[in-house]
């Protein structure tokens, strides 16, 4: 078995085949992946396969291929879609803050003693990370078993062991938290410094965050487990009365139907419910912003506020009024100063219009008009003065 000889190798190799590393990630659920469909997606070059084998980056299994452990975890890891919750990485941790502070304690170079000291640092940061990774595993894992897993005995035994889990954790955070108040006091007193303050603060920040979802996470799995064993003795009776039915044995064997004539208060009696917290995933997702929506919309039937109705309409309003609004027709004007043998200012003066038209407007249309049909009128350099305006002489072209 090979090793890769550097980080440059590993990630240029990690890079050359990441279609096909993502690919069986992607269906790492599976039981494995066929090794034809892994050549395709090398290009068909047997000896990329070989060499990814070769440095364990995936393993045969017979006409499949799957890959290693250790890349598995390492994908899950960073990703952050891990279903194991493993308490090991938190009590591994803490066993290296000891080790590492016992080192600092009896170290006399300052340079070795700082190395310890960034050792310390780094391991309560990833007990700070790996402890709410867990948690949040376990939140998830739990609902998941609870909403899927078909199989009662199953899911009840996961559910106890996910509360196994759950107490392993709550020790773990005991022991941190012991670990930076009492047991070495003595380390973070003479050590302390800026970042390690800072570190120690946001850790138990975070270690009372953890422990107040941990306490949730209990409620949690006693409420899915009473659910999961009311059904289960429920499902069983109902099994026993079909079974009874079936071999016409139910009258013989059972008080039932004595019960039911006895009893008269079961159908006033409201069925027993139990309501399910839906996870942040699910609520995340397109499907339940879309249930969302359609139960806001089934609340909202029937509550449409009412308008007050508007009064009745004054009759003055609806009463018809006619506007005339008499216009001059410039082109009508022009027509009649071309048949005309007057200049344009006196054809205009004395034109007459089908309305009154002041002196002011008549200056106003001949400017129109001269403005116009500028080329289509002979504008002379004689001008001449009429009301102290002084226009020029124009006649027809």
């Amino acid at each position: 078995m090979s090793t890769f000889s550097s980080i440059k190798e590993l990630l240029n190799t990690l890079s050359r085949e990441h279609k096909l590393l993502a690919e069986m990630f992607e269906k790492r659920k599976t039981l494995s992946y066929r090794q034809e469909f892994a050549l395709e997606l090398v290009d068909q070059k047997e000896e990329r396969l070989q060499y990814l084998m070769e440095r364990s980056v995936i393993r045969p299994n017979g006409a499949f291929v799957e890959l290693d452990e250790q890349f598995l975890r390492f994908f899950e890891q960073v990703l952050e879609v891990n279903e194991e919750i493993n308490t090991s990485y938190i009590h591994e941790n803490i066993g290296h803050v000891k080790q590492n502070i016992l080192y600092y304690l009896q170290e006399s170079s300052e340079m070795r003693r700082f190395s310890y000291l960034k050792a310390v640092k780094g391991s309560l940061v990833k007990i700070g990370r790996i402890t709410i990774r867990n948690i949040i595993d376990l939140k998830r894992n739990i609902d998941n078993t609870f909403k899927t897993e078909p199989n009662y005995k199953v899911k009840i035994a996961k559910l106890e062991n996910y509360d196994n889990k759950r107490v392993d954790i709550n020790r773990l955070i005991d022991q941190t938290e012991l670990l930076v108040t009492e047991e070495e006091e003595t380390f973070f007193r003479a050590a302390m410094d800026v970042e390690l303050a800072q570190i120690v603060n946001h850790l138990r920040l975070l270690l009372s965050e953890a422990r107040n979802n941990l306490i949730e996470i209990q409620k949690q799995i006693l409420e899915y487990l009473n659910q999961i064993r009311h059904q289960s003795r429920l499902m069983e009776k109902i099994r026993q009365l079909k079974y009874l039915k079936d071999q016409f044995e139910i009258r013989s064997k059972t008080n039932l139907m004595d019960y039911l004539r006895r009893s008269n208060d079961v159908v006033f009696e409201t069925n027993p419910t139990y309501p399910l917290k839906l996870s942040l995933d699910y609520l995340q997702s397109d499907t339940a912003f879309e249930v969302i929506a359609k139960v806001n919309r089934k609340l909202k039937v029937g509550l449409r506020p009412r308008l007050p109705s508007a009064g009745s309409i004054a009759t003055e309003y609806i009463m018809g009024h006619t506007l005339e609004e008499i216009h001059i027709n410039l082109e009508e004007v022009k027509n009649g100063f071309e048949a005309s043998g007057h200049h344009l200012f006196d054809f205009v003066m004395r034109y007459q219009f089908p309305k009154e038209v002041p002196f002011a407007e008549r200056v106003t249309i001949f400017c129109q008009m001269l403005s116009l049909y500028e080329n289509d009128f002979n504008v002379t350099d004689k001008f001449m003065q009429h009301q102290e305006i002084e226009f020029a002489v124009v006649y027809p072209g």
